[in-house]
């Protein structure tokens, strides 16, 4: 079956019940299959896909909104994939063209490869930022933090719902209130009877990913990292903002390796919205 034009592509809107296709898509293109991230995709946002006449999909990727419903802050792009009898035939322009035209005056951002980034850029999206993914068994230091962590709760979800709209820059409600069921662990640091930061640790084929990551400073988020992984016995994988430099280098220390670097671009904004500086890591490079 020979590749429908670009311009005429029947785009459609993508389900939960698209999730196998959405999978095999990843697959054959070389990537995990990742059920679970675009389980969770595919409900908090919004997928964008073309049907294949032979079976599957042609093209599809997600848009998560943030921010006030039908107005919102900010829409972040991800898992833009194109299967590979159908690659290099501007598909996949043709699908971020309608993405943006969807998405009107809202600004948007995504994390780009090196192979995405010339696209990206040709649709007018700027670099802001990278940031760096990380992998490993991670070694425990020897000395106790001396912040204290613990399981995160139910009471916890408004307190950290607003720490995270402060730090993030706009709502992520309808994300946050499923990572109980998302996250194996979801973890809250403490000062003062106040909660400073918090973490998660989802499972993704064989490691525990690190994110979202929010904390007061540095000396937070390795606690609140270093307390997930004495709950798991997978290798950690998480992407850590490049400027937080710190922590960077002593996740390395501690066993983490690097696998690759990511471009944080925008569209419509100079840069992110909220505090970069409690920002350590996104919940996923696909939602920001």
């Amino acid at each position: 079956m020979p590749t429908p034009s670009p311009s005429a592509l029947p785009i459609r809107r993508l389900t939960h019940s698209d999730l196998t296709a959405c999978a095999d898509l990843s697959e054959d293109r070389g990537w995990p299959r990742e059920e679970h991230k675009w389980s969770l995709l595919l409900s908090a946002g919004k997928g964008y896909g073309v049907d294949d006449p032979d079976g599957g999909l042609i093209t599809a990727c997600v848009v998560t909104e943030y921010g006030p419903y039908g107005n919102p802050a900010l829409g972040a792009i991800g898992m833009v994939l194109v299967a590979e009898r159908h690659a290099r035939k501007g598909i996949g322009r043709e699908l971020m063209r309608r993405v943006i035209a969807d998405m009107g005056t809202t600004p948007l951002t995504l994390h780009a490869t090196p192979n995405g980034r010339p696209l990206y850029e040709e649709l007018g999206f700027k670099s802001t930022g990278r940031a760096e993914m990380v992998r490993g068994r991670f070694r425990p230091e020897d000395t106790a933090s001396k912040i204290a962590t613990r399981a995160a709760t139910a009471e916890d979800l408004p307190t950290l719902l607003r720490l995270d709209e402060e730090v993030f820059g706009a709502d992520r409600t309808h994300v946050l209130t499923r990572l109980p069921a998302f996250a194996d662990q979801v973890r809250v640091a403490e000062a003062d009877g106040r909660i400073i930061g918090y973490a998660a640790a989802w499972p993704n084929m064989d490691t525990h990913v690190v994110g979202p990551l929010i904390a007061r400073d540095t000396e937070t988020a390795k606690a609140l990292l270093a307390s997930l992984a004495a709950h798991t016995d997978r290798p950690l994988r998480t992407d850590i903002d490049v400027r937080h430099e710190e922590l960077l280098a002593w996740v390395k220390e501690r066993g983490l390796e690097s696998v690759a670097f990511n471009a944080v671009m925008t569209y419509g904004i100079a840069e992110l919205p909220g505090d970069w500086r409690r920002r350590f890591a996104p919940l996923t490079v696909a939602a920001g």
